[in-house]
C-alpha cells in the first residue's frame, strides 16, 4: 500500500481493476493524461503512473498513491514532454502491492521501447509465465501484464502489428490493453468485452483513449466510437486502423459496470450508467415493493437506484445518510475491524430525517454482508422504526475470474447464506434483491448475445469463457454445494 498517503474513499468490499487513459498528437499529452486519469481515479487508488513521448524517446514516472500524490511535484509533468502518452491507475486484483506492479510498464529493447498499461485479469497467466520462464523470460514483476510483453518479443511474426495479433490470441480473460511505442499507439480489448474501452477525438484531430467516457468529457474529447470485443486500435501520424484480431468474439460486458464501478455519467456501448441505475431501482420497486415513509440511497453508487425507486413507489427520497468525502476507501483497509470503523467514520444517518420512519435502504450490491449491516444499525440507532433493505442487483454468489478482487466464494455472504438467514444477519426488517432479467432489461443493451451482451457470471455462474488457471480452484470450492448447477461447458 501507499503507506501515509491518504485515500478518499468509497463504502464498498469491492473493486475494479484498473483504469487506462492514453492521448496521440497533442501537445503537453502528459498533462492531458494526468486530468484524464484524475477522472477515472475511482478505478483505482492504490498506484498511477504516466509514459509520454517525445519524439521517439519514451519516458515515464510511476509510484504508488492517489495521482494527486504520485504527480504533485510540477515538475514531474513538466519532465514528461511530448505528443503522446499513456497513463494508468491501478487497484490490484492479480499482483503484489508494491512499486513494481505499477503501470504503464516501458520496456526498452535494443531497436525499441513500448510501454504497457492494462486493465482486467488474465485467466491463463500463470500457465503462461510458467512457459515463458521455461523459455527463458525473466519477469519484473507478479502483474500478468508483463507476460504480453514477452510473448510480442517471442513471436516469430516479421511487424509488431502481427506479433502483438498474435500474442491477443494467446492471452485469454479480460484485458483491455494500452500500448505506446515511437509511433503508435495501440488500444486491445478481449474477444469478450469485459472492460469498457471508448475512443474519442480531440479539437486538433488528435486521439484519446480512455477506459471511461467521463474521461472523454473532462477533457473536452468528442466519443468516436467504443472498441469493439476482439479489436486491435492503430493509431498513428497516419490516423486510426481497426484491426480485428479474432472473429470469435461474444460481447459480454462486466454487469457491474453499470451497477456500481463505472462513474454515472459515463456511457457504455451507448447506454448511460445513471440511467440505468435509476431504471434498476424503478424496477427493485415493481419486483420488490414494501410499505414505507421514505427512501435513503447509500451514496455514493447507490443514488441513482434509489431515486428510481423512490419515483416509481411514490415515496419521498431523503437524504438519510450523509457521507464524509475526507476518508479512506474502506474495501483497502487490511483488517475486518479497521474496515468497520472506516465505515463509522464514513458514514453519518441524519437522525431527523429518520427518526421514526420506515425507511427503505437502496444499495447497489452486498458483498461480505459486513457494511450493510453496519448501515443498517446506524439507521436504528438514528431511530429509524423499520429499515427495509433493497439490493439494486441479484446476490453475489460467485467470484470473478476477469478483474475484480473477489476470487473465493468464502467472503461472498450470499454464497454461504439464504436470503432470510442474510436478513437476520444484517438486522434488517427485509431484504429483497433486483432480478437477473432486472438488470438485463434495466441496462437494456441492444445486442442480440447471451444476457443481452452482460457478463452476469456472478450471480448465476455462467462463466463465458473457460477459466483455464481458476478451473481446479473453483471446482474445488463449489464441492458438496448441492445449489451449484455449474454450466458445464465452460470447462470444456
Amino acid at each position: 500500500m501507499g503507506g501515509s498517503h491518504s485515500m478518499p474513499y468509497e463504502v464498498k468490499s469491492l473493486n475494479e481493476e484498473c483504469g487506462v487513459f492514453g492521448v496521440w498528437q497533442c501537445e503537453d499529452a502528459a498533462r492531458l493524461t494526468y486530468f484524464g486519469l484524475h477522472a477515472l481515479q475511482h478505478r483505482g487508488q492504490e498506484g498511477a503512473g504516466i509514459v509520454a513521448k517525445d519524439e521517439s524517446e519514451l519516458s515515464g514516472h510511476r509510484d504508488l498513491g492517489l495521482l494527486s500524490d504520485v504527480f504533485s511535484n510540477e515538475a514531474i509533468l513538466d519532465r514528461l514532454e511530448g505528443d503522446a502518452a499513456i497513463g494508468h491507475v491501478r487497484y490490484a486484483t492479480a499482483g503484489r502491492r508494491n512499486l513494481a506492479n505499477i503501470q504503464p510498464f516501458l520496456f526498452q529493447f535494443d531497436q525499441e521501447q513500448i510501454a504497457l498499461a492494462h486493465n482486467g485479469n488474465l485467466t491463463n497467466a500463470k500457465r503462461l509465465r510458467r512457459s515463458l520462464e521455461k523459455e527463458g523470460a525473466i519477469f519484473h514483476s507478479s502483474s500478468d501484464t508483463e507476460i504480453l510483453m514477452h510473448l510480442i518479443r517471442r513471436s516469430t511474426k516479421s511487424t509488431l502489428k502481427e506479433k502483438i495479433m498474435e500474442s491477443l490470441n494467446t492471452v485469454k480473460g479480460g484485458f483491455a490493453y494500452l500500448l505506446l511505442t515511437s509511433d503508435a499507439m495501440i488500444a486491445a480489448l478481449d474477444p469478450n468485452g469485459f472492460r469498457p474501452l471508448a475512443i474519442g477525438r480531440l479539437n486538433n484531430g488528435g486521439y484519446v483513449v480512455a477506459s471511461e467516457t467521463c474521461a472523454l468529457d473532462t477533457i473536452g474529447a468528442s466519443f468516436v466510437r467504443d472498441v469493439n470485443p476482439g479489436e486491435m486500435v492503430w493509431i498513428s501520424d497516419k490516423g486510426m486502423e481497426i484491426i480485428p484480431y479474432t472473429t470469435d468474439t461474444q460481447l459480454s460486458i462486466c454487469s457491474m459496470e453499470f451497477i456500481y464501478f463505472a462513474r454515472p455519467d459515463s456511457n457504455i456501448y451507448g447506454v448511460n450508467v445513471h440511467t440505468a441505475r435509476k431504471t434498476m431501482g424503478k424496477r427493485l420497486a415493481q419486483e420488490a415493493p414494501v410499505d414505507a415513509d421514505i427512501v435513503v440511497g447509500v451514496p455514493n453508487s447507490s443514488l441513482s437506484a434509489a431515486s428510481g425507486y423512490a419515483e416509481e413507489a411514490n415515496i419521498p427520497y431523503e437524504l438519510g445518510l450523509i457521507k464524509n468525502q475526507y476518508i479512506a476507501r474502506t474495501f483497502i483497509q487490511p483488517t475486518q475491524e479497521l474496515r468497520e470503523q472506516g465505515v463509522r467514520m464514513k458514514l453519518s444517518a441524519v437522525k431527523k430525517v429518520v427518526e421514526g420512519k420506515r425507511v427503505i435502504l437502496v444499495d447497489d450490491s452486498i458483498v461480505r454482508g459486513t457494511t450493510s449491516q453496519r448501515i443498517v444499525s446506524l439507521l436504528k440507532e438514528a431511530g429509524a422504526s423499520e429499515v427495509h433493505l433493497r439490493i439494486g442487483s441479484p446476490a453475489l454468489k460467485y467470484p470473478c475470474f476477469y478483474g475484480i478482487d473477489i476470487q473465493t466464494r468464502k467472503e461472498l455472504i450470499a454464497a454461504n447464506h439464504t436470503k432470510e438467514e442474510m436478513c437476520t444477519i444484517i438486522g434488517a426488517d427485509s431484504l429483497e434483491f433486483l432480478s437477473e432479467q432486472g438488470v438485463i432489461d434495466s441496462i437494456g443493451l441492444p445486442f442480440d448475445a447471451p444476457y443481452s451482451g452482460l457478463c452476469m457470471a456472478y450471480f448465476n455462474g455462467d462463466y463465458p469463457t473457460p477459466l483455464y488457471d481458476y478451473e481446479e480452484e473453483y471446482l474445488a470450492s463449489l464441492q458438496g454445494e448441492k445449489v451449484v448447477q455449474m454450466n458445464e461447458e465452460v470447462f470444456k
